[in-house]
């Protein structure tokens, strides 16, 4: 694996992993930690406006596209049938950073907290079949399991957890 410090948020749809991962960003940049994310999609997105610049040239053929200003830069690579690049792949992409929190690949050997809410897609918990799964943060009751559970809106206990699990110093 990497020497990059990386925890992961997994979990069925609609469980509150975004929720959690914005939650713990925030929570991590105020104890003055440098934090990337990475989050994976089941589906088809574009972060380009139909008819912008960037868009025409994608739209053009282009490979990638970077878009820069004073503020930000993004690039956008095209895979144009290519196949889905690996989570090592786009994690040796990411600049230096105290740590990169996950949401999504569930399935990736990371350290992860699974998230778990009565109104997700599914309710078949992870865990149990993923060795990797070390917490679990949930809006309910959760019986059965010797992992730690987490109320699911206990931001500050979660960082802190994973600050311990990652070995995240403060400054």
């Amino acid at each position: 694996m990497t020497a990059q410090k990386v925890f992961g948020i997994a979990g069925w749809k609609n469980s509150g992993k975004t929720g959690l991962a914005v939650r713990i960003v925030t929570e991590l940049t105020a104890r003055g930690y440098r934090v990337s994310t990475i989050k994976h999609a089941h589906h088809d997105f574009d972060i380009d406006k139909v008819g912008a610049d960037s868009w025409r040239h994608r739209q053009a053929g282009a490979h990638e596209v970077t878009i820069v200003s004073g503020t930000r830069f993004a690039i956008m690579h095209e895979l144009r049938g290519g196949p889905e690049p690996s989570f090592e792949d786009i994690l040796s992409r990411l600049a230096p950073c105290d740590l990169v929190l996950i949401e999504g690949y569930k399935y990736e050997p990371v350290p992860k907290i699974e998230a778990r809410r009565l109104e997700a897609a599914k309710s078949e918990p992870l865990a149990p079949t993923d060795p990797h799964i070390i917490a679990v943060a949930a809006d309910h009751v959760v019986m059965g399991t010797a992992l730690p559970v987490f109320d699911l809106d206990d931001t500050a206990a979660i960082a802190d957890f994973i600050e311990k699990t990652v070995g995240l110093v403060r400054s």
